[in-house]
């Protein structure tokens, strides 16, 4: 039995994290939560769970603690302002790593995001000039990993895409705003765009770290895991959730770079230097992405129709 850690349990990602350990393994937990009554998951409901009441804020506070922990699970991030972002996605994370014991951990699994990486999963420059808060300070941290002494520790997860929640989970940013998306499919279903993704739910994230914390991977192993299905294109995806959704395609406009800035003054659109680089970029994918069956478990979700349910998104009915 190993002792785990566990930050950023109160997210879409965490929820799925922290019932797949409490269910399906007998290792002792420990949930570091500043809001408990955020928490949807049973923790109660088996000996050897535990909350610890706090943040990376004051992580300094369970460095004793700390030193008695075999597996750390780092999925607590901010989307705040660029000083909050980065002090607790560069600074905090690295000093909780610092804390911990490297002859008694075995191994820590990092949260970065696969939008850091280029298509050879290699750092993206531009994610650590042009990123948003949450990608600029996510590109930062994993930059830093290398200079650390217990590097050969660390496996660095990337999740692409995330859809997920439930009643008693929350919902990822994608999923909570999908359905607005869908009632735009009858404008969008007319157009086509050059780009492609990947994409994957929180409860097959969920499966791949528990496969990992009783399976750590070797010196020899890739400890650098981008977590998603097989890439699909933009195109691919409308037509497929038109087809899920009957809605018939007769033509389609090619979606230019300059009809997209005609769209984003129409309609008053926000638009940050990220988006702007995202558009032209077109195409977040990238080598080897993994999910259960990689391991050879079965995938909760790994089609755009399986994404529509789990979303709650049916077909209209004739």
């Amino acid at each position: 039995m190993k002792r785990i850690f566990i930050t950023g349990s109160s997210g879409c990602i965490g929820h799925y994290m922290a019932e797949a350990l409490i269910k399906e393994t007998d290792h002792e937990l420990y949930f570091l939560v500043r809001h408990p009554e955020k928490l949807k998951f049973r923790y109660q409901s088996r000996p050897n769970v535990h909350l610890m009441i706090g943040d990376l804020q004051n992580i300094e506070k369970f460095s004793d603690f700390l030193k008695t922990v075999n597996v750390a699970i780092l999925a607590a991030t901010s989307w705040g302002g660029i000083n909050e972002s980065f002090e607790i996605n560069v600074n905090k994370t690295i000093g909780l790593m610092k804390l911990l014991a490297p002859e008694v951990c075995e191994q820590i699994i990092y949260f970065s995001t696969a939008s850091i990486l280029d298509k050879n999963n290699q750092p993206l420059p531009e994610a650590g000039t042009l990123g948003t808060n949450y990608v600029r300070t996510k590109y930062q941290c994993y930059t830093q990993l290398k200079n650390l002494p217990f590097y050969n520790k660390i496996t660095t997860v990337f999740p692409t895409l995330v859809f997920g929640g439930e009643p008693n989970k929350p919902y990822s940013h994608l999923s909570g705003g999908i359905k607005d998306v869908i009632k735009w499919i009858d404008l969008i279903r007319w157009f086509k765009a050059d780009g492609s993704f990947h994409y994957i739910h929180a409860r097959d994230i969920a499966q791949i770290i528990k496969y990992l914390v009783d399976n750590p991977p070797t010196e020899s192993d890739n400890r650098d895991l981008v977590l998603g299905n097989q890439k699909i294109t933009v195109n691919e995806a409308i037509e497929t959730i038109c087809n899920y959704l009957n809605k018939p395609i007769y033509f389609r406009i090619p979606l230019y770079v300059i009809l997209v800035d005609f769209f984003i003054k129409v309609f008053r659109l926000r638009m940050e230097d990220w988006d702007y680089f995202s558009i032209n970029y077109r195409h977040f994918t990238y080598k080897d992405p993994i999910s259960p069956a990689t391991f050879g478990f079965k995938n909760y979700c790994t089609t755009i129709e399986d994404v529509m349910k789990l979303s709650g998104v049916y077909p209209q009915k004739n």
